[in-house]
């Protein structure tokens, strides 16, 4: 079982990092660019696009990691998207794309089809073509689709106790929040979810952000050592989510990135730091959660903002998680860099 749930997550993991990174690294900047060159739109749009394809691509990627064959391997790919929520059918029948889906529904359809095509086997004979992705869409696919509306309720039901958070003190409410977006980022629910369930705003998003902004700086500093420089941008770049198998399994590793968290949280209520429902889950991630504070903050690109801005964003998350590290690392003994390793291969 221990073995099952290590390849799935893995798969998850993958698939999560090249279904958003474009976005990530490319969306801030190109709204910047398209208003000087038009054409870059759809560039833009196709890195949502691209967003909207994460179902099918963490079932792939799950897939691989079991090394299961390609009508396989296919055939999970379209029942995660089946159970996954990214298709939505308008009241003209027109079928659309919306979002990212439901992670934790896609993981769990994933896990169904595999063991469900690890079940057929070669039963099938020549007709596997024919009948594993039809079967795979009619049994785990559906499965998982009759799941989702109990799944989207978890989530409601998580942004909800966010929400009763918010009421709180500023500077109490800024550090629980920072430590709860901290530890969704690294399962399998969606940040982005959770924040616009509720539409988090104000004080509360520019805490959740910072949380993000912990977990990603803390893990690509303390997995560095164990993965290439590529994969510990990632982390910060990308979607910090990629440690979420190592998570789950030790989740010890992310006591300092929680303790940053925390101090960083704070700091968004004493300082004000502001963002909206949609730059609440998202981090560094194309800078969406810095460029949000700028354009909220009174006084806009001045020296003071742009000063806390570089301060709570880069210099405290890399100073924090720094100092923590190394006290859970080399006094306490607690985490190692191997607890951080990643594979891709």
């Amino acid at each position: 079982m221990k073995e099952f749930i290590s390849k799935l997550l893995n798969g998850m993991s993958i698939g999560v990092v090249v279904a958003l990174i474009p976005n990530a690294l490319l969306g801030e900047i190109l709204k910047l660019l398209i208003p000087h060159f038009p054409p870059l739109q759809h560039l833009l749009d196709i890195t949502v696009f691209t967003m909207s394809l994460l179902p099918v691509l963490i079932g792939v990627m799950v897939g691989i990691s079991f090394k299961l064959t390609p009508i396989q391997t296919a055939s999970v790919g379209i029942a995660s998207m089946v159970g996954s929520g990214v298709i939505i059918k308008t009241a003209e029948g027109v079928m659309t794309l919306n979002g990212i889906g439901i992670v934790l529904n896609i993981g769990i359809t994933a896990a169904l089809t595999v063991l469900f095509v690890q079940f057929l086997g070669d039963k099938l004979k020549a007709y596997a073509i024919l009948l594993m992705p039809t079967l795979s869409i009619l049994i785990p696919g559906m499965a998982g689709y009759l799941l989702l509306p109990y799944m989207q309720q978890s989530t409601g039901f998580l942004g909800q106790i966010v929400d009763q958070i918010t009421t709180l003190q500023p500077v109490l409410m800024g550090a629980i929040i920072a430590m709860i977006f901290c530890i969704i980022i690294l399962l399998p629910i969606s940040t982005v979810g959770v924040a616009t369930v509720i539409m988090l705003s104000g004080i509360g998003a520019g805490a959740a952000n910072l949380g993000i902004v912990a977990a990603g700086v803390g893990l690509a500093i303390t997995s560095y050592k164990a993965n290439s420089l590529g994969t510990a941008l990632a982390h910060v770049l990308g979607s910090p989510k990629i440690q979420m198998k190592n998570f789950l399994m030790k989740p010890k590793i992310a006591i300092p990135m929680l303790v940053t968290a925390a101090v960083l949280g704070a700091l968004a209520g004493v300082l004000n730091i502001q963002g909206t429902p949609y730059s609440a889950g998202f981090g560094l991630s194309g800078l969406v959660g810095p460029l949000n504070y700028m354009n909220l903050a009174e006084g806009g690109w001045n020296a003071r903002n742009v000063t806390v801005m570089l301060s709570t964003f880069l210099v405290l998350p890399i100073l924090l998680n720094i100092g923590l590290i190394y006290v859970f690392s080399r006094k306490l003994k607690m985490i190692k860099p191997e607890d951080y390793k990643l594979n891709f291969d």
